[in-house]
């Protein structure tokens, strides 16, 4: 997974720049403990731009399913930014926090049979009840945010109440409604590869699939550990813990919270 830069030999002032894949963060390896770093993240997409500061025209072409919130948001600024003419392809999918760095374009063209897929935040919490409902708040106000990026684009050709309706139904949007609500400018007469869309769904069902069995695990995992703490007999002194790296247990923490 990564972006793809291109800048063409014969107009060097237009970067072709293509989204196939997820939107994700730096990580790091619960293992070793070692840093993993995404080549689809805020950090390399800022480093990879600022390769080609003579550029007049940025040409962005998206597949993609989605990904983090908060390195999306972070592409989404410095593309804004860039004083760069942006032109965006819909090449298939510019779903969730892709279709929020489609809004970034000054035009937006989709295939006849390309999608957005609009939906509210999402995001994982463990805690009390105080922290899931401060979650909840904090969602809320994300949203906030997210909300007015797609009515500033939109030009009044979508009121909040039929925006927060799509997003709560978790939308799939075709070219036609893209263009009504004014998420795009131009409907091309060439589909994309249906191949191609085919292999993003199920790219997102693995994933999505991948992370409920992760966090069965995990919610079992703690149950048992609950289960075995209230079994103990008073007085018992706790196991041995194995050796460890160092700030190994920090690590798993930043390692479980790098999509948020």
């Amino acid at each position: 997974m990564k972006w793809d830069f291109q800048q063409k030999q014969d107009a060097p002032e237009v970067l072709e720049l293509y989204l196939y894949s997820e939107v994700a963060p730096d990580g790091y390896d619960f293992w070793d403990g070692g840093k993993i770093e995404s080549e689809t993240s805020q950090n390399y997409f800022r480093d990879r731009l600022a390769e080609y500061p003579d550029v007049k025209e940025i040409v962005l072409y998206i597949n993609s399913c989605g990904g983090s919130v908060r390195e999306g948001y972070g592409i989404y600024a410095q593309l804004k930014r860039h004083p760069a003419k942006k032109t965006v392809y819909v090449d298939g999918f510019a779903n969730s926090i892709a279709s929020i760095i489609a809004m970034a374009g000054d035009h937006i063209v989709m295939c006849v049979n390309s999608m957005m897929g609009v939906h509210n935040v999402m995001d994982y919490c463990f805690g009390n009840s105080a922290d899931h409902r401060k979650c909840a708040d904090d969602l809320d106000r994300i949203m906030e945010g997210n909300r007015q990026i797609y009515l500033s684009r939109s030009g009044g050709r979508i009121t909040p109440g039929q925006l927060a309706a799509l997003l709560d139904a978790e939308t799939m949007l075709t070219a036609e409604e893209c263009l009504s609500y004014g998420f795009c400018d131009e409907i091309t007469g060439t589909a994309s590869e249906p191949g191609k869309a085919a292999e993003m769904v199920q790219r997102m069902n693995r994933s999505l699939a991948a992370q409920a069995r992760y966090f069965t695990a995990l919610r079992q995992s703690l149950r048992a550990a609950v289960d075995a703490a209230k079994g103990t007999p008073e007085g018992t002194p706790p196991p041995a813990k194995p050796p460890q790296p160092e700030n190994q247990p920090m690590q798993f923490l930043m390692a479980m919270n790098a999509g948020k």
